[in-house]
């Protein structure tokens, strides 16, 4: 990927193709992250520009729609039990679960005595949860009414989703920062793996809940993902720098003296 990315660039013509090239084989991932978060973040832009175009709003209505029963909208449609597993999806995503689980990663770190490790989980997730908060002040997009809410009236701006972005800014910054935590590529792909079909998950469980259009969870995944990225830049940068730890400065040092 390496290779390739850099003999596309080095056609550009100017001087953008030759440091293209010179990134891709001195620093691939840091460039491979920045046109992530360039790419995440016009795309976020894009679906907040359109927001109030007559074609987004159709859509939003049909796909919110299409998780109903016609002859009853306050009926989503699927068994009787999905509805209360879908509730249980939608609850990974609550501040609550997000921050237990924040707390136990960095519990986990300082047990391994990864303390920087565990400071930067603490700002990436601390940070996630303000930038989600100011996104959300900063549209203020009132919640949907096309259909019967099934997780009960909620008070705070739509847009961006809460739940999805929060689950995609720390599910994925957690997973980026754990798997640069472990040298198995295997427990890295399955670390990511699941991080992803968690955020997948509670974002579909929003629209079927009804709490959220589905331009609302997308622009909360995308901000979310541009979070994550932009955290596991900075782990690698730190990491390479020697100011937070690599997993074979500690996994022989813990507390019970273990090997």
């Amino acid at each position: 990927m390496r290779q390739r990315f850099a003999s596309v660039a080095s056609r550009i013509p100017g001087p953008v193709g030759r440091r293209l090239a010179v990134y891709a084989e001195q620093d691939f991932e840091l460039l491979a992250g920045a046109l992530v978060i360039f790419g995440g973040l016009l795309s976020f832009l894009l679906v907040a520009h359109l927001l109030d175009r007559g074609f987004v709003r159709a859509l939003d209505e049909r796909l919110m729609l299409s998780l109903r029963n016609p002859a009853n909208l306050g009926d989503a449609i699927g068994p009787p039990w999905l509805e209360g597993a879908v509730r249980d999806i939608s609850a990974l995503g609550s501040i609550a679960v997000l921050m237990l689980l924040s707390l136990a990663v960095i519990s986990f770190l300082l047990i391994r005595r990864q303390r920087h490790a565990a400071l930067l989980v603490l700002a990436a997730a601390g940070g996630g949860a303000l930038l989600m908060g100011g996104l959300k002040e900063a549209f203020g997009r009132p919640r949907p009414r096309l259909v019967p809410h099934l997780f009960g009236e909620v008070a705070t701006p739509s847009f961006p989703s809460g739940h999805a972005m929060a689950a995609a800014a720390i599910y994925l910054t957690l997973a980026a920062l754990v798997a640069r935590l472990v040298e198995d590529r295997r427990s890295k792909a399955f670390v990511v793996s699941v991080a992803l079909v968690l955020v997948l998950l509670i974002g579909f469980s929003r629209v079927y809940l009804g709490v959220h259009w589905p331009s609302d969870v997308l622009a909360g995944w995308t901000a979310g993902l541009i979070w994550a990225v932009a955290c596991w830049i900075v782990m690698a940068r730190l990491q390479k720098r020697g100011v937070v730890e690599k997993p074979s400065e500690t996994t022989s040092q813990l507390p019970d003296g273990s090997s």
